[in-house]
């Protein structure tokens, strides 16, 4: 008798968990990462040893960490800022059209700044007897093939900086983010994003790498893991608006968080873009979601994925960049981690009884629901900046807010419905959107 019980408890703990592993399965190798204890956001998680290190450049770190320098080496990140005396392809502009007002021409450009969605051209003049750099007053865009007027002063701080492109240094603006090094040593030791912008400086690690360990994200806790990739993409204030004025800072104010390093914590460096509920601003539509670039933290942070743990590099490869806004990899991404049955979601039987699309349709997309394309990268681009809010935003709400039709979900493919129409499709489906608020409040439309 005791031998039949202790097989049927067996029996019975097999099928547990082998109906848990398969509802649950996905979100196992998560589970630690998921229910790790969270550090104070003051916390400062910098390797002891890198408080006194500098920064040596890429070339150090390869020679260790071959594999990661070649999928980075492939990635946008080391791109964004690029010499074109080293290397005139990176010119991607067709300067025989620059309009004839541009302040700049081809031989007076030193560096480009990006080139995957627009390109713009840093030009050599010094402040204050240093090395610096001003922006020319045209871009290019990559995306519609055309030039457009840029400036810089009013991209950032309007109130900040003299209102003439060519007293506006990079120093201010650009280089924190774009040139590795300058965020915190404001010195120019490598052009683009490399290793020590998310590992912090490298100098002790490359005498003594297991002594002396860089900060590694992926090791860290959620919130000092996300702020690697925060401390460029969240729209931000400069730290000391806390206690000084814009006049106070008039052309001294930094456009990135100065003085950071990966492992510190991001909150004594950085504030936030401002953003109240019912509120448009330059960055951000009244219900949150981003007009511009360089916004997925604004919204992360705020996102349910972010309350329990997930972070940045759970979806993109911290090294070469993957997923991209221009190559992702469908729902195989998403469904990693979601599945059917599984307690995450989503809770139906099927894809098609989860989207009312067919399977085979973008309505079966994950990102096309839940990022929709809602920014732009110019006020002139097309809508290409997905929302890393990762919510539903119904027709009403687009409406409601006052949101461009296009960055809804429903109308990026139901161009010859309203929105109106498309609510109510909703509606028939069951979906009334009762976790939304999908109307201003009245105070807050002054």
């Amino acid at each position: 008798m005791k031998k039949w019980i202790l097989t049927l408890f067996a029996v019975l703990i097999a099928v547990f968990g082998y109906r848990l592993y398969k509802n649950e399965g996905k979100i196992i190798p998560y589970y630690f990462q998921l229910t790790k204890e969270r550090v104070s956001m003051n916390a400062d998680l910098q390797p002891p040893s890198q408080k006194e290190a500098h920064y040596v450049g890429s070339q150090k770190c390869r020679e260790c960490h071959k594999e990661q320098y070649r999928k980075w080496s492939g990635s946008m990140h080391p791109k964004m800022i690029q010499d074109i005396k080293k290397d005139p392809q990176a010119v991607v502009a067709d300067f025989s059209t620059l309009p004839k007002d541009a302040d700049f021409n081809l031989s007076s450009v030193t560096y480009t700044i990006g080139g995957k969605f627009k390109q713009r051209y840093m030009i050599r003049k010094d402040f204050n007897a240093r090395e610096d750099y001003v922006v020319g007053n045209y871009q290019w865009n990559v995306q519609t093939k055309r030039w457009q007027p840029f400036h810089s002063w009013h991209y950032w701080y309007d109130e900040a900086f003299i209102h003439d492109n060519k007293e506006v240094p990079t120093s201010r603006v650009c280089d924190g983010c774009h040139f590795t090094g300058f965020m915190s040593r404001e010195k120019r030791v490598e052009t683009g994003i490399s290793c020590e912008a998310c590992h912090g400086p490298g100098s002790m690690h490359i005498k003594k790498p297991k002594e002396y360990p860089v900060f590694v994200a992926s090791q860290a806790d959620p919130n000092r893991q996300n702020e690697v990739c925060l401390q460029c993409h969240m729209r931000n204030r400069d730290i000391r608006l806390k206690y000084k004025t814009i006049k106070e800072l008039f052309m001294e104010v930094r456009d990135y968080p100065l003085g950071y390093e990966p492992g510190r914590p991001l909150v004594k460096y950085k504030l936030p873009a401002p953003f109240l509920c019912g509120k448009e601003t330059i960055e951000f539509y009244a219900n949150g979601e981003p007009k511009k670039n360089r916004t997925q933290g604004n919204e992360f942070v705020n996102s349910i994925k972010s309350h329990h743990g997930i972070t940045c590099i759970n979806c993109h490869d911290p090294h070469s960049l993957h997923p991209t806004a221009k190559s992702n990899s469908g729902n195989s991404l998403c469904m990693k981690c979601h599945g059917f049955g599984s307690a995450i979601g989503p809770h139906q039987k099927s894809l098609e009884a989860h989207t009312h699309h067919k399977r085979d349709s973008n309505g079966s997309l994950c990102v096309e629901c839940h990022m929709p394309k809602v920014g732009r990268h110019t006020k002139r681009s097309p809508f290409t900046v997905r929302s890393h809010a990762f919510g539903f935003v119904t027709p009403k709400e687009t409406a409601a807010y006052g949101l461009p039709p296009q960055t809804n979900a429903c109308f990026a493919c139901h161009k010859d419905r309203s929105l109106n129409q498309l609510q109510k499709e909703l509606e028939k489906w069951g979906i009334l959107g009762w976790d939304k608020q999908t109307t201003v409040p009245s105070e807050l439309k002054k």
